[in-house]
């Protein structure tokens, strides 16, 4: 072979491939509805199965489907004629992948889908075959041929099955309302969950690290707080432990330029009532918006009665991943 042969043949691949996924919108019709309407009335899960690379592919929906708010999990049909059967509840629906629609391992599970009442749905290449006639929704995923030219290698078939299975799994997330915040309870581990699901109280710094100070205190004094706390800042409160305002290291460069008498002079005198300070239950990503915002390093973490319970670096958020 050439370059330009390695070139067309390439090309030829993903002509047919995406003429297959085309021709997919066209069968998309009252069976489709039936089967959205047997999952989202199902108590249970979807059951997800098939052999070899329809397998694969079945891996792949199952986990789609569970990212997404629909509750699925693959099982191997081999394996479950052999114990693994016992994994599914009369409370599942089954989706079962064969592109010939009688791949012996999954026809022989038929009669226990049967006996059980559960719903079948299945994906085949033939409407006609003893899958999907024992269906009670038949989502066709016919192709006119494989990209392989021998006709044996599963290609263009198991493209058109995914994309099929990815249609049903984003029209299931819009029938349910699934949200971003949902998808973030699903991926708590990723970048999507620490953004959406971590909050300031997860990450701020708390009783003994939180610098804090009355209103009467020597400058000096809190000039100490502030070095042993290391946030460049301290928590000024008064009789009440109420938050009157924050002291930082640019207020006290002011202080040193204006003369100020750093050790009689109370804090209180010093202090702007001007700082900003939210809520624990923020999420961590709008507090790194309100840091960027007011261009900021550090925010007070307050409760309800105006009482500093912790301090956030911006440090903080950017180690939880949050960005």
């Amino acid at each position: 072979m050439t370059p330009d042969d390695y070139l067309d043949v390439a090309r030829r691949t993903i002509r047919m491939e995406a003429q297959a996924v085309s021709l997919l919108e066209q069968r998309i019709g009252p069976e489709f509805i039936h089967a959205c309407e047997l999952i989202l009335k199902c108590p249970g899960r979807v059951v997800v199965t098939g052999m070899g690379k329809s397998g694969h592919i079945g891996r792949k929906i199952a986990s789609t489907l569970a990212s997404t708010g629909s509750p699925a999990f693959f099982v191997h049909p081999g394996e479950a004629s052999h114990g693994d059967i016992g994994m599914i509840t009369g409370n599942d629906v089954v989706l079962a992948l064969s592109n010939s629609g009688s791949t012996v391992e999954v026809v022989t599970l038929l009669p226990l889908i049967k006996r059980m009442g559960i719903p079948l749905i299945s994906m085949t290449g033939n409407s006609q075959s003893i899958l999907a006639q024992a269906s009670e929704a038949h989502l066709d995923v016919q192709v006119l041929g494989e990209a392989c030219p021998l006709g044996l290698a599963p290609t263009t078939s198991t493209t058109a099955t995914l994309v099929m299975g990815d249609a049903l799994a984003i029209t299931l997330l819009e029938a349910r309302g699934f949200t971003a915040e949902d998808f973030a309870f699903s991926h708590p581990g990723g970048a999507l969950g620490r953004k959406l699901l971590l909050k300031v109280e997860d990450i701020m710094h708390s009783g003994d690290e939180l610098p804090q100070v009355s209103t009467e205190t020597p400058l000096k004094h809190a000039l100490l707080e502030m070095t042993t706390k290391g946030f460049g800042m301290t928590t000024v409160v008064n009789e009440d432990g109420e938050l009157t305002g924050v002291f930082t290291d640019g207020d006290l460069r002011r202080a040193v330029d204006n003369n100020i008498d750093i050790n009689n002079t109370p804090i209180g005198e010093l202090t702007k009532a001007d700082y900003r300070a939210v809520h624990c239950d923020l999420l961590a990503a709008e507090a790194l918006k309100i840091i960027e915002d007011f261009k900021i390093t550090a925010l007070v973490v307050e409760d309800s009665d105006h009482h500093p319970v912790g301090v956030l670096h911006m440090h903080d958020i950017l180690r939880a991943g949050v960005m």
